[in-house]
């Protein structure tokens, strides 16, 4: 499973990804201050599922049908990298988020086809 991680999630969490076996891209280390448009094109170019705590992705999806090859957007209180990675991991263990518009947060799980 491979995926790009938004800036606004913070490198960190590609460390621990990357350490778990994940092939995992930070968006600063490829375009610095990419605009959204951009950073869902590589993502979906590059077959990679985007991390990011941005919601302005569920509005090019699902409004204006940008194509996503899947999305898992982090809205929990915390943003500490290790408590985020490990949300991210139990989610990972039970769910493949190709093709789907998933939402973390604090206690909940949302998950959305993306069409």
């Amino acid at each position: 499973m491979k995926f790009l991680i938004d800036e606004c999630v913070g490198r960190r969490l590609v460390v621990l990804l990357q350490r778990s076996g994940y092939d995992a891209v930070f968006v600063g280390d490829w375009k610095p201050s990419s605009s959204d448009e951009d950073v869902l094109r590589k993502a979906e170019s590059e077959g990679r599922i985007l991390i990011t705590d941005d919601k302005d992705f569920g509005r090019l999806i699902f409004k204006l049908k940008r194509p996503s090859t899947g999305v898992i957007l982090i809205r929990t209180s915390t943003t500490d990298p290790n408590k985020r990675f490990d949300s991210l991991l139990k989610v990972l263990k039970k769910i493949d988020p190709s093709g789907k518009f998933i939402v973390i947060e604090d206690g909940a799980i949302r998950i959305r086809r993306i069409s």
